[in-house]
């Protein structure tokens, strides 16, 4: 059954009539009790922590556990049960999650060809959104949920958990209030020693795995042995290289601690050098990212290659006019000219009282759900809120952009799009497989 038959043997309307007939019943779930509802989308991995932060948070239900992956259904629930007086339900599809109106949210952290379409149609089923990095596999996708999230008007956030630590928080607006002068110019880097994917072969589709709802919107392809769980992020067809895969993070640190938006020249170099196999993207990789504010970020990613830099595995390092700020996930050092430390926030390694939030591990994490539940309560501005992930995004998604087509581009820097190369915009957006069009 694809999307538009399931809408129609539901009796639903993607649309503001789906999106106006579930908000009042959202707004009365929540309004009877603090408890929110949620469905956790997409359960190895990412999804898996977003299970073990939210059965640990007072007001929070998780209501389904949802995934294509029947293993991952019945482990997703045994760990809710472990701490949760109802078990949540289980489905493999989202549709089945999408249609219940007792859902008020979900969390979505399913492979990143899913984020934006799966994203689009929660919020016109009236749900609140959180999505994993990257916002989108492609830009255009971003711009999507942005107008969704405008028409529908509920709360979308993107899963850049940074933007919720606190010593994070303290050292940006230290940054903003002028401690190294003015700041033009950040760094921002990401190691590992990923081994090789070597060369997949056609197989028979696992008997635990609906390999069809995975693909999705994703124009169909023959299954092969090296591609799920985690191998998709290396082939332009469902993921976007270790760029989006992990340099989302630091990249947003980045933007938000200069103070830019959309890039206005981009450029990439690198190849993919350690091993050869079937992984497309890059594994070594510089994106240089100018911004018409007259700031500059860069970013270098090295998946096969492990040394640290600054003594740290990923990191920020932002330079300014009267010194430098070396941000790490909660914690940061300030340098004055003459390389000096002047100032340094540590994170907290243990818990502390009976918080529940201060607590090692997932605490971090928790901090950015609790914004998101927060948020569906009060209606405060999330920490990080669809706009501001898309912008953080674009700029990496013209960096791969700018690294297949082996040349520099020119962007608008009023929203990212690419200017006077025809080719290169063409990777703005991609084909879909017929009726999974995401659409607002």
């Amino acid at each position: 059954m694809d999307r538009r038959d399931f809408i129609k043997s539901a009796g639903l309307t993607i649309g503001a009539g789906l999106a106006g007939s579930l908000e009042a019943s959202a707004r009365m779930h929540v309004a009877a009790s603090d408890r929110i509802s949620v469905a956790v989308i997409g359960c190895n991995g990412r999804g898996g922590e977003h299970i073990g932060c939210l059965i640990d948070m007072p007001g929070a239900e998780v209501a389904y556990i949802c995934d294509v992956d029947s293993r991952a259904v019945e482990k997703g629930i045994a760990a809710a049960q472990k701490k949760q007086a109802n078990a949540p339900k289980g489905a493999k599809d989202f549709r089945k999650v999408l249609a219940d109106p007792s859902v008020d949210a979900v969390t979505i952290a399913t492979p990143d060809h899913w984020h934006s379409p799966m994203g689009i149609l929660a919020l016109a089923a009236g749900k609140h959104v959180y999505i994993e990095k990257p916002l989108s596999q492609n830009p255009h996708e971003g711009e999507l949920v942005m107008a969704a999230e405008k028409k529908y008007k509920k709360v979308a956030i993107m899963g850049a958990q940074r933007r919720s630590f606190p010593n994070l928080q303290q050292g940006i607006k230290e940054i903003h209030d002028g401690i190294i002068g003015k700041a033009y110019y950040a760094r921002t880097w990401y190691t590992n020693t990923r081994a090789s994917i070597g060369v997949g072969k056609p197989a028979a589709v696992p008997e635990w795995l609906d390999y069809e709802l995975w693909q999705g919107p994703a124009p169909r392809k023959p299954f092969q042995d090296n591609l799920i769980h985690y191998n998709w992020h290396w082939f332009w067809h469902w993921g976007a290289g270790e760029a989006l895969n992990n340099g989302t993070h630091e990249v947003d640190v980045a933007r938000w601690a200069l103070g830019v938006n959309y890039p206005s020249r981009v450029a990439s170099t690198g190849g993919r050098y350690q091993w050869q196999d079937d992984w497309q993207t890059a594994d070594t990789q510089i994106i240089s990212m100018d911004y018409a504010e007259g700031k500059t970020i860069s970013w270098e990613g090295r998946s096969c290659c492990g040394f640290n830099s600054e003594g740290l595995d990923r990191g920020v390092m932002i330079y300014g006019t009267e010194g430098a700020a070396l941000l790490d996930s909660n914690s940061y050092k300030i340098y004055d000219k003459k390389k000096k430390l002047v100032k340094e926030v540590a994170d907290v390694k243990e818990a502390v009282g009976s918080n529940p939030l201060s607590a090692t591990g997932r605490r971090l994490d928790k901090m950015h759900l609790a914004d998101f539940l927060e948020c569906i309560r009060t209606g405060k501005q999330p920490n990080c809120p669809i706009e501001e992930g898309h912008k953080s995004v674009v700029g990496l998604h013209l960096g791969n952009i700018a690294w297949r087509v082996g040349r520099e581009l020119h962007c608008d820097g009023t929203n990212g799009h690419i200017q006077g190369d025809e080719q290169a915009a063409k990777l703005w957006s991609r084909e879909y497989e017929p009726g999974w069009e995401p659409k607002v």
